[in-house]
Order: C-alpha cells, then sequence, then structure tokens
C-alpha cells in the first residue's frame, strides 16, 4: 500500500524499492482499526451509560414528586378540622397537642403546628418535647407568610428550633367568614431520599432554584452552591433564615458542556432534570471510567484479533499458497451468501411478527367495539317499544284530564330524558351526531342534580353546588353533557355506600376560555386503578348487577367529542375528584 503524503505531514521513512511491505502495511491498518475501534465503542458505551442514567433518573425525579407531594392535602384537611378552627379562635390547646402527636406519628410527619397571626405556635405535636415548637415565632419564614395571604405554602430549610433540615407546608385555618385566623404547618424530613441514593452507590443531588445542593448521595456536597452567590440573592437567603450556620461555600463544579461535567476533579456523564416544583433541579452524575475501560477491552480484543489474524494469515500462506487461499475465498463468499440469507429470512419474520402483533391489536378493537354497538343497538331497540307505551300512556291521561297534572308532565320529560339517553348510546353504533348549540353548564349541571334528587334524599349523602352568577357558555349538545354529569354524580352517591356520611361537592368555574366542573366526593377512592382502567368498555368495580361498565366509556367519549378533557384523582383519605373542561363560547353574540 502506498503512502500518500503532503505537506502538513512528513512522508514515513520507505523501504527500498519505495513500498511498504505487507507486514508495515497490515500493522498501520491495525493502528487505524484500533483507534476508530476505541472512539466508535466509547461513544457506544457512553450512550448505553447514559441511557440507564435516564432512566435511573427518571426513578429517582418520581420518587422526589411523590415525596414531595404526599402531604400536600394533609395541610388543607387539618384547616378544616373542628380541633383546629377551634383553637385557632381561641380554645383550649390540650386536646389539639394530643390530636397533632397522634396525626404525625400515624403519618411519619416530624412535626405539624399551629400558629396565630403574628407566626406565634400555639399548638404542636412535639409539645412537651426539648425542641417543642410552642412558643416559637416563625413569621419570617416564607411558608407562613404565603400562608397567611391565602395561598399553600411551601419551603424547604433548615429548622430555626432543631437545626435539622426539613420541608414545610402550610394552609391557613379560615373561619366561618372565611377571614384567616390562623397558619397550621407541617414539617416532613427528606434525608431518607438522601439515605437511599447513598446506599444505592450513586452519585445524585437536588439543587434548588438558587443554586444550593439540599440533598447529596456525598454529605460533602450538602449545602454548597453550584456557583457563586450574588449579594442580594445571600441576603434573601439569610433573612429566611433558610440555611443557618451554613457557609453555603460553592462546589468544585465545572460543566464541561454537553452531557460531561467535572466534579471534585472527577469527570462524571452529567444528567439534569428540572421538572420539579419550586423550580429545583436534579442531578445524576455516573463516571466515564465504565465506558472507558470497556472501550479499552474492545480496542485489546480487536488489536490481539488483528495479530492473530495475521500470524495465521502468514501461515496459511506458507504453508497453502494458491489451492487453500481460494478454497478459503469460496468457503467464505459461502458463509457471506449464508448470513444474507438468514438476515433476509430474519427480517421477514420480524415483520410478519410485527403485522401479527398489529393485526390482532386491531381485532381485539374491533372486537370490542362490536360488541359495545351490537349492545347500544339491542339497548335502544328493548327500550324503544317501552319507552313510546310510557308516552302514550302519558298522552291518555293528559287527554282524559281536565287539569294538567304536574305529575304528568313531570313523568314526560322523564321519558323525553330517557329517549335522549337511548339516542345518545347509538353513537357506538354509528356515526350520526346532533348539531351543536349554545347553552350554559349551569342549567345541565343543575339538570343533573335534579334528576338524582332522590337518591340523594334517600342516601347517606350531602350534594353541594357551587358556580359562579355570571353564565358559563359552550357549544354542545346540552342532554349529552348531562349524561356526563348524571353519571359521574351516580358514581359518587354510590360511593357512600356503607359509609355514614359521605360528602359530594359540584364546583363550577371558568379560566382562560375554558370551562370546568369538579365533582368530588368523599369516599373511598378506586384503589389502583387508574382512568383509562375505568374507561374501558365493559370494565366495572361494581359487584354482579350492579352496572356494565359503560358509564365512564360513553362519558369520556362524549367528553372527547365536544373537545374537552376528563380527568380524575383518587386518594383513600380525600376521596375522589373527577374534573371536566371544556371550551368555552368565544363570541356570545355568535
Amino acid at each position: 500500500m502506498a503512502l500518500i503524503s503532503d505537506t502538513t505531514t512528513p512522508s514515513l521513512p520507505a523501504p527500498r524499492g519505495g513500498r511498504f511491505t505487507p507486514m508495515l502495511a497490515f500493522l498501520v491498518a491495525v493502528a487505524l482499526v484500533c483507534v476508530a475501534a476505541f472512539v466508535l465503542s466509547y461513544r457506544y458505551f457512553q450512550s448505553e451509560e447514559f441511557s440507564k442514567a435516564q432512566g435511573r433518573l427518571s426513578l429517582y425525579q418520581s420518587t422526589v414528586v411523590a415525596e414531595l407531594e404526599r402531604f400536600s392535602h394533609l395541610t388543607f384537611v387539618l384547616s378544616q378540622d373542628p380541633f383546629v378552627r377551634d383553637v385557632a379562635a381561641g380554645g383550649s390547646t390540650d386536646a389539639l397537642n394530643q390530636r397533632l402527636a397522634e396525626f404525625a406519628d400515624r403519618a411519619g410527619i416530624d412535626a405539624i403546628y399551629l400558629m396565630d397571626r403574628s407566626g406565634q405556635t400555639i399548638s404542636a405535636s412535639n409539645a412537651g418535647t426539648p425542641t417543642t415548637f410552642l412558643g416559637q415565632n416563625y413569621g419570617f419564614r416564607p411558608y407562613f407568610q404565603d400562608a397567611l395571604n391565602g395561598t399553600q405554602g411551601r419551603f424547604y430549610g433548615i429548622g430555626a428550633t432543631t437545626g435539622l433540615p426539613g420541608y414545610f407546608i402550610a394552609d391557613a385555618v379560615r373561619d366561618d367568614t372565611g377571614a384567616v385566623r390562623a397558619v397550621i404547618a407541617l414539617k416532613i424530613d427528606l434525608s431518607k431520599l438522601a439515605e437511599a441514593w447513598r446506599s444505592s452507590g450513586e452519585a445524585v443531588f437536588l439543587s434548588n432554584r438558587d443554586g444550593v445542593v439540599i440533598l447529596a448521595s456525598d454529605p460533602a456536597w450538602q449545602y454548597r452552591v453550584m456557583q457563586a452567590l450574588p449579594p442580594d440573592q445571600r441576603a434573601s437567603i439569610d433573612a429566611a433564615r433558610q440555611f443557618r450556620g451554613q457557609p453555603l461555600d460553592p462546589l468544585d463544579w465545572v460543566a464541561s458542556g454537553g452531557a460531561l461535567a467535572r466534579l471534585d476533579g472527577q469527570e462524571w456523564l452529567h444528567l439534569q432534570s428540572g421538572d420539579l416544583p419550586h423550580d429545583w433541579a436534579l442531578h445524576f452524575l455516573t463516571s466515564t471510567e465504565p465506558a472507558r475501560a470497556r472501550a479499552w477491552l474492545v480496542t485489546a480484543s480487536l488489536a490481539l484479533l488483528g495479530g492473530a489474524s495475521f500470524i495465521a494469515m502468514q501461515i496459511m500462506r506458507s504453508r497453502r499458497m494458491g489451492v487453500a487461499l481460494r478454497k478459503s475465498e469460496q468457503e467464505e463468499a459461502a458463509l457471506r451468501a449464508a448470513n444474507d440469507r438468514l438476515a433476509v429470512e430474519i427480517e421477514e419474520r420480524r415483520a410478519a411478527e410485527r403485522q401479527l402483533h398489529h393485526a390482532q391489536g386491531e381485532l381485539e378493537r374491533t372486537s370490542r367495539l362490536a360488541a359495545l354497538g351490537q349492545l347500544a343497538a339491542s339497548v335502544t331497540h328493548e327500550l324503544g317499544q317501552p319507552i313510546a307505551a310510557m308516552r302514550n300512556q302519558v298522552a291518555a291521561a293528559e287527554i282524559g284530564q281536565k287539569v294538567e297534572s304536574p305529575f304528568a308532565a313531570k313523568i314526560g320529560g322523564l321519558v323525553d330524558r330517557m329517549e335522549g339517553i337511548t339516542r345518545q348510546l347509538k353513537f357506538f353504533a354509528r356515526s350520526e351526531t346532533e348539531p351543536f348549540r349554545r347553552f350554559d353548564l349551569r342549567d345541565a349541571v343543575q339538570a343533573a342534580i335534579t334528576l338524582l334528587a332522590p337518591n340523594v334524599e334517600h342516601g347517606p349523602v350531602t350534594l353541594r353546588f357551587e358556580a359562579p352568577a355570571e353564565a358559563v357558555e359552550m357549544r354542545g349538545v346540552q342532554l349529552r353533557i348531562e349524561q356526563v354529569l348524571t353519571n359521574l354524580l351516580r358514581n359518587a352517591i354510590d360511593a357512600a355506600e356503607g359509609a355514614d356520611r359521605t360528602d359530594v361537592t359540584v364546583t363550577l368555574g371558568a379560566t382562560e376560555g375554558t370551562g370546568w366542573i369538579n365533582v368530588h366526593d368523599t369516599g373511598p377512592g378506586f384503589g389502583d386503578l387508574t382512568l383509562e382502567d375505568l374507561q374501558e368498555p365493559f370494565f366495572t368495580t361494581r359487584e354482579s348487577g350492579r352496572g356494565m361498565g359503560l358509564g365512564l366509556a360513553i362519558s369520556a367519549s362524549i367528553v372527547k367529542d365536544h373537545g374537552g378533557r376528563m380527568t380524575a384523582q383518587s386518594t383513600q383519605d380525600a376521596g375522589t375528584t373527577f374534573r371536566l373542561e371544556f371550551p368555552l363560547t368565544p363570541d356570545l353574540s355568535a
């Protein structure tokens, strides 16, 4: 192989005759292949480490979010507690101290405490302990000020009394007039997250929006800053006493660009997740040494393989020469052809498997829709004649009476509703649509509540409806929206079975061109199931004979047809909340 040189690359001394010997050419080729193999394999193994790190980062991010949100509702629930409201109004604190201590012990919370409007602690779960919060004033804390202003306060910092870090959540305690009388707060210990990171042997740390490391797998990183703090930012932190007694020295941290960073003089593969509350960032670090070591192993293997191949070639060349070489070439060509045929066959089989899986999925969906369409057609057909007979009976009763009967009018309205509902079932079997008209969402909610009034009156249910004074108008089919609301309310009322009392609250409002309806009940919730599970046709959590599992499937389709969205949240302690969102009519004069 000839060497081509230019003015920038000096020529290697050529042997006699001006050409490289085959041995030197082979060694140069092996060296180039090894260099290329090292670069490519290092990139490949680094991408593998990056993919693994992404998975671990996603896992740690979900655990952080779950820990921050686990008790987010508790302060609101406690703000409604009669004992808390009584103490906030000036009552005795002895019973509340014991009650808060039991709550904190059962929930595994560091402390729960109640402060008056000045920030003075008047009741606490740790009353009677050396580090009790009683008598301490926390009016300087941002979470207290946020709660006093009517929003939920959240804050991470070192405790002013205990000197231990924690995550604080606070809510206002209001009297019957809505005035803020006190602030209820709790403190959560997040150090278990850092302990879990440390026990896994991985390098992880969590920083706040100021760049202060608040949790870390390495204790030496905690309460260090990723870059020096400006004087005004440092003054704000000191005013809140967020990290009292900590110097907040900078980390030995340099971002190298891309996915690499240098910390404490060591190069790391760095991944960061910023999709966390309070603009926090979760940093995951993994060493680049495993990828480099594996790349060197591949390179060394190639080098050894190249050397072995060279020796084998020389031996074969010296012993066999012509015939053996041709035979080897023929065998190699046959092997390539066999590999090519095998590759084609494998690809064909994979394509066939993909088509089979796709066809199976389509068949399953088609079967469910076909069954649902048949059921809808059967129900509407079977109910059509009884409903028509009821209408005839009502008409006959009205003709035979001299005075118009309100009972007959009410029965007629119910028959109209039954006919409308059966018409809506038909959308599972056909694609007909009704024209959209503008209507007030308040009327739809009130109609659904009126329909279920007998269920509420005879059950352990307290139903409340909160709506704005002004109209909340949208375009759609009012009867179909009423059907969705009736189904959600009936599910909420059914959740009261077996309970002494269940509260059902329907809240209607509008925000930036979107109308929303929340249906909340204090029932047991739907456990580990998801909204997708409940929307699956024929899926039901009721016992046999109590439902066919079509309610939420129909409701989801109706909401989607109206360009809306349905979500649900359920917890064992707080009950279930279904939320409907619809685009409002932009031009009410249209």
